[in-house]
């Protein structure tokens, strides 16, 4: 009897230290991590939020990029890390990638972390050199059926989420191509304008300002709606392109077992920064549009698009 009394209380005593903790958080500076490396947009958008969320918790937000394995290196950091609400990730939809394109990565997304806050999505553009001859992309694909294997395509790494949006895209369209990986974003549009490579699905947020400077062309989008900030670019399915569409999604992650308390005041001082006007006007202009969901919806948002990763890893036939 004395010893169950006494297994109870230490229960009940690490519940209790839990509990306290929970309503403290945050009472010192948070460690977040970004798993790709400077300047991409991946790191550009989240960096924005943080700025703001770090005045509304009252505690400073250090940032670290650890770039590497698709995102899976710095999100295992994550994954393993104490749930205590002082290490949080910010990742995108190469989230929902990463166990179809890792599946001996030393942690998985949808059993070791928990979703907090979505950012909001943002389409991809397809650019390529502007000295190609390519006009459309009708003209495009013809010329890579014309010549199979010619093409080559870049990607800020295997099973980014850029690099699955060409993958759908050049399944839909039937052609070949090669994939380039880089290490970051800013490495692959250096060899677009130089015209090494012959395409990138880019983030809307740095693809416009190169299009509009005439540095490069674009072609579609890879949304299914058009994107006001380039009313002229068609949709693949405007094409004729089916099950091409993608988006790349920004979000907030921590380690599973972090208390709900931290997780939900971690989500409502998140929801107060993305409600600014100023800061939807920021994000704007960054491509971005607003894609609030709950933490709950986030989850089976992440258990979806895994499903469906897998499916399309296979159909393409990426090697893990």
């Amino acid at each position: 009897m004395y010893r169950y009394l006494r297994a109870f209380c230490v229960l009940a005593g690490v519940f209790a230290t839990a509990a306290a903790h929970a309503e403290n958080w945050p009472s010192r500076l948070i460690k977040a991590t970004i798993p790709f490396g400077p300047g991409s947009a991946a790191d550009v958008v989240p960096r924005l939020v943080f700025e703001r969320l770090a005045v509304e918790l009252g505690q400073p937000i250090v940032i670290e990029n650890r770039a590497g394995g698709g995102g899976t290196v710095g999100s295992a950091m994550v994954a393993k890390a104490d749930p205590d609400g002082y290490s949080i990730l910010a990742q995108s939809s190469a989230l929902a990638i990463a166990p179809a394109i890792f599946p001996s990565a030393s942690f998985d997304p949808t059993r070791d972390l928990a979703s907090v806050l979505m950012i909001g999505s943002s389409a991809n553009v397809m650019i390529v050199p502007k000295e190609r001859p390519w006009k459309t992309i009708q003209d495009f694909i013809a010329a890579a059926k014309a010549k199979p294997g010619s093409i080559s395509f870049g990607s800020v790494g295997i099973g980014s989420a850029v690099h699955i949006t060409t993958e759908k895209f050049r399944l839909a369209a039937g052609i070949e191509a090669t994939h380039v990986p880089y290490r970051a974003g800013p490495e692959v549009i250096a060899d677009i304008i130089g015209g090494r490579i012959d395409l990138y699905f880019c983030p809307l947020a740095t693809a416009l300002p190169l299009i509009r400077d005439g540095q490069v062309r674009a072609l579609v989008v890879s949304t299914p709606k058009r994107v006001a900030d380039l009313p002229d670019l068609p949709t693949p399915g405007e094409v004729g392109l089916k099950d091409a569409d993608s988006a790349i999604w920004f979000g907030v992650f921590v380690p599973t077992k972090t208390p709900r308390d931290i997780v939900e005041k971690l989500h409502a001082a998140g929801g107060k920064v993305l409600a600014d006007p100023a800061m939807q006007a920021s994000l704007a202009k960054l491509g971005l549009e607003p894609m609030p969901m709950k933490p709950a919806e986030m989850d089976d948002l992440m258990k979806r698009e895994t499903a469906a990763n897998l499916e399309l890893i296979k159909a393409a036939g990426i090697k893990p």
